[in-house]
This record gives structure tokens, C-alpha cells and sequence, in this order.
């Protein structure tokens, strides 16, 4: 009896082992890589523009798809582009004197998405413009979508201005759940610090302006407390 066991076993042990050797190995998704141009903060002479990105190194040497995305927003949501080639460039012919954001993700053959790229601000020049807005804020932590802790929170952003001389102040608007007011007018620093209590909800957003009067409305980020 004790032999029929042990033989059953073996048995059993040989076809797990079997399976085991035809099971298809893991297949990774591609390297990062960066972008190129339209470089970061860049103003744009020709509103005809051909971006273009490193390549994407896929550890099994597949053949690699590159998805662009633009959009009127840093939240890529208001998107005016979204095509996948398969090469590192593409050319578009974009508005005149719009401020633009950009990003490209890289994707394999069996559909494995790598490390989005950053997202690149630029604007395409304007007939007799001399003042652009602002971009859009950056805005850092707590990033959209986030937990945190109990106590207070340091908001952060990062804004900038093709007019490098301008002087850029923020409005920063906050607020428990989706009710966000404006808390601060013509702040000077990049960031706020705010307090938060336990099992809530909040939201955030900041608007750049310039000395010229011009703004760059921000978006809403929302963030959690434990």
C-alpha cells in the first residue's frame, strides 16, 4: 500500500513539474525613457511641431508602440491628440498661442505598459503676443488621490512662466470634500501649509498669476487623511 502511495506521488509530482516547465515565462514591460521636445517650459516659434522622445529598451526585445497624449491641461484630461505610433516622432499642427501639455507612454507587444513619461509644459507662439499666462500649477503633494496623516499637511507646487521675468503670486484654494474656498490671495511661496483631521476628505487647487494680470486657473486635487 505504502508503495502504491509513494507512486501516486511521483506520479503526481512529475505532471505538476511538467506544467510547471510549459508555463509561458513573465513578459516585462518596457524601460522609461524621456522626452525630448518640445523641451520643458519651451515657447514654440512654429505651431507646426514634430515631437520626439528616446526609445523605450523592452527587456524581452519586443517590438515597442508609443502612445502620445496632448492636452490643454497637466491633467491630460482636455486632450486635443492621442495617437500611438511606432516610432520616436510625430508631427502635429497645433493652435497658435496655447499653452499645451504633453506625454508619451511606451507599450509591447503583449500589452505591457511601461513608466509613463513626465509631463512636459510648452507653448506655441502667438501673432503680436508679448505677455503669455502662466502654465498651469504643478501641483506636487499631496498628489491627487492620496492618503495621508492627521495633523498638518504641507500643500506643494511648482509653477512657471515663458515670460521669465514676470513676478508669478498664487491663489490657493482648499477645502473639506469637494466645498474648496480661497484661503490665500497673492501668496509668494510654493506652498501652504493647512491641517487636516482624521477619516476626512479634502480638496486643493492653485492659480497662477502674473504681474500683467494674466492667470492660469488650476485644477482640483483631492487627498485623504487616515
Amino acid at each position: 500500500m505504502r508503495k502504491i502511495i509513494f507512486l501516486l506521488f511521483v506520479f503526481c509530482f512529475a505532471i505538476t513539474a511538467v506544467k510547471c516547465s510549459k508555463e509561458e515565462p513573465e513578459n516585462n514591460a518596457p524601460s522609461s525613457f524621456n522626452l525630448v521636445f518640445p523641451s520643458n517650459d519651451l515657447l514654440c516659434i512654429d505651431n507646426t511641431i514634430t515631437f520626439n522622445w528616446n526609445n523605450a529598451v523592452d527587456p524581452e526585445q519586443d517590438e515597442v508602440a508609443y502612445n502620445i497624449i496632448i492636452a490643454r491641461d497637466r491633467q491630460l484630461t482636455d486632450v486635443v491628440e492621442n495617437t500611438t505610433v511606432a516610432t520616436t516622432q510625430i508631427t502635429f499642427n497645433l493652435e497658435k498661442a496655447t499653452a499645451y501639455y504633453w506625454q508619451v507612454n511606451a507599450i509591447d507587444v503583449a500589452n505591457n505598459q511601461g513608466t509613463k513619461s513626465a509631463i512636459f509644459a510648452f507653448y506655441t507662439q502667438g501673432d503680436l503676443v508679448s505677455n503669455y499666462a502662466p502654465f498651469m500649477a504643478e501641483q506636487l503633494t499631496p498628489a491627487n488621490n492620496e492618503t495621508v496623516n492627521a495633523g498638518s499637511v504641507n500643500l506643494i507646487w511648482n509653477a512657471s512662466d515663458i515670460n521669465t521675468e514676470d513676478t508669478l503670486t498664487y491663489e490657493v484654494y482648499f477645502g473639506e470634500g469637494n466645498a474648496i474656498s480661497l484661503i490665500e490671495d497673492s501668496l509668494t511661496t510654493k506652498n501652504f501649509t493647512v491641517n487636516v483631521e482624521s477619516g476626512k476628505s479634502y480638496s486643493w487647487k492653485v492659480n497662477v498669476k502674473d504681474n500683467l494680470g494674466a492667470k492660469a486657473i488650476g485644477q482640483t486635487s483631492e487627498f485623504t487623511v487616515n
